[in-house]
């Protein structure tokens, strides 16, 4: 493609181009430059794209993207933009051809629940006969293809090349998490989504946005992108969702318990196999029944079956789509041990999450709740204290464990855990640094009637410290230590 149509209408301030040159690709890293790729600048966090260049021309770029302009040394035609972030994006969506617009597009935003209502509406969407894709969290998959997930939402090109592939392998419609970082950083400008779907907000990436308002500023720039068919569908029982709703142009399809919701849960049943549902909506009512636990799953199948009317599937195959899910990996994840012991691995790795899955477990009775958990390296520093003081309010016992402590040392992290312990003098914890011997001693100490949970790391297979990263999967070492504990 031509650069002039791969940069045609994507905030170009200026450029010494000829736009004839041929483009053959679109990256923005210098070590991804091929002979004819358009190298897009940019600044990071850590580094800036302009410090690459000469990288990126010696590699054979055709043309690069800047906010600056062309310094003397560089020979490579320039592109000069008011945003470059959003002229990648904008670019990247022409190179493909605009994907989006031959996919129903659904993006799902929120703190919590964005993995699981994905989950849920892929099985809606197969009940109905469409054929789903999914980019998010844990993989991104569709017809024929399931590659593991680099991050929730990847960049711009990555976005626009995955997209223009499943319209290639035949796929209806894609399903998108869109995290707070890529709306940031406009990774989804160029996308035209149908439908965007709220879930809520609580207190988590605080040490990029700083506050909760910056955090839902950042949340709300999903619902006025350029929507094809605008539908917006948010959560009426959260705060953040009713201001949403309140600062909405388009249409909107609130979903909760409240009256004034317009997809509602009239009446429902919570159990440890699942929940059913009386749902309410302008059509009439449907009962649903699903296999996942816990009241934050109640709202995750409202949102869901809100989306889905949305795009005018019938009841008959959102109820089928609902009941065919069995679960999603580490969410709410049951290890079969035959020890008479509930043992769960789950994602929480917010105070807040953590609260939801403590909360559950206590719905259910159990004898004890024993909790192994701890806190993510170079991150929201402010949430371990939190945590610790939600772990001692709610957990009869928790282990505190390292998590990905990355570059930090995981011992000041747990330090920073034990500090919510001490607000009310809570001795119910042990420090055991090592996660696979914190689940062991959890493991070994669990009688049954017991519920055991291993929190944070969910689906992840993998542990990062400062100078490595091993494998390390809770789900595999909690099968393996309970093997070993039947040997014994």
């Amino acid at each position: 493609m031509k650069l002039q149509d791969v940069i045609k209408e994507a905030g170009v301030l200026s450029s010494d181009a000829s736009g004839l040159e041929e483009i053959l690709g679109i990256a923005y890293s210098s070590k991804e430059v091929r002979p004819g790729s358009l190298f897009a600048a940019l600044k990071g966090e850590k580094s800036d794209g302009m410090d690459f260049v000469s990288e990126a021309e010696a590699r054979g770029a055709a043309a690069v993207l800047s906010e600056w302009p062309r310094p003397q040394t560089v020979r490579v035609p320039w592109v000069q933009v008011a945003d470059a972030r959003e002229t990648m994006a904008l670019a990247a969506a022409n190179f493909y051809g605009r994907p989006s617009l031959k996919l129903k597009v659904i993006g799902v935003t929120g703190t919590k629940g964005k993995t699981t209502t994905t989950y849920i509406l892929e099985e809606i969407l197969k009940a109905a006969g469409s054929t789903p894709a999914v980019i998010g969290t844990i993989d991104y998959r569709g017809p024929g293809f399931r590659v593991k997930a680099a991050r929730t939402t990847p960049e711009a090109p990555d976005i626009q090349r995955m997209l223009s592939e499943m319209v290639e392998a035949g796929a209806s419609h894609c399903l998108m998490e869109v995290s707070s970082h890529a709306l940031e950083q406009k990774r989804v400008w160029g996308v035209s989504f149908d439908v965007a779907i709220f879930t809520n907000l609580s207190g988590e990436h605080m040490d990029y946005h700083r506050s909760m308002e910056n955090y839902f500023e950042a949340k709300k720039k999903l619902f006025f992108l350029n929507h094809k068919r605008a539908a917006s569908v948010v959560n009426m029982d959260d705060p953040w969702g009713k201001k949403l709703v309140s600062e909405l142009p388009m249409r909107t399809i609130t979903y909760g318990l409240e009256p004034a919701s317009i997809v509602r849960a009239e009446r429902f049943k919570l159990s440890d196999q699942g929940m059913e549902v009386q749902v309410s909506h302008p059509g009439g009512q449907m009962l649903l029944a699903s296999r996942l636990v816990g009241r934050h799953n109640l709202y995750n199948v409202l949102a869901s079956t809100a989306s889905a009317l949305a795009l005018n599937i019938q009841p008959g195959d959102i109820a089928r789509g609902i009941s065919a899910l069995k679960g999603v990996p580490g969410r709410f994840e049951r290890v079969e041990n035959g020890m008479g012991v509930r043992i769960v691995v789950d994602y929480a790795h917010t105070d807040n999450a953590l609260g939801h899955l403590l909360e559950t477990v206590r719905d259910l009775k159990p004898r004890r709740i024993i909790l192994v958990f701890g806190a993510g390296g170079n991150r929201d520093t402010e949430k371990r204290e939190r945590m610790g003081d939600v772990a001692a309010r709610l957990a009869d016992w928790s282990i505190l464990t390292s998590d990905n402590p990355r570059s930090e040392d995981p011992l000041r992290i747990i330090a920073g855990i034990e500090k919510g312990f001490g607000k009310s003098g809570a001795k119910n914890y042990e420090v055991i640094p090592d996660r696979r011997e914190a689940i062991r001693k959890a493991l070994s100490i669990s009688r049954e009637g017991d519920y055991v949970l291993v929190a944070g790391k969910g689906h992840e297979d993998y542990q990062i410290f400062s100078d490595k990263t091993i494998p390390f999967s809770d789900i595999e070492v909690i099968k393996s230590l309970v093997i070993e504990m039947k040997r014994k």
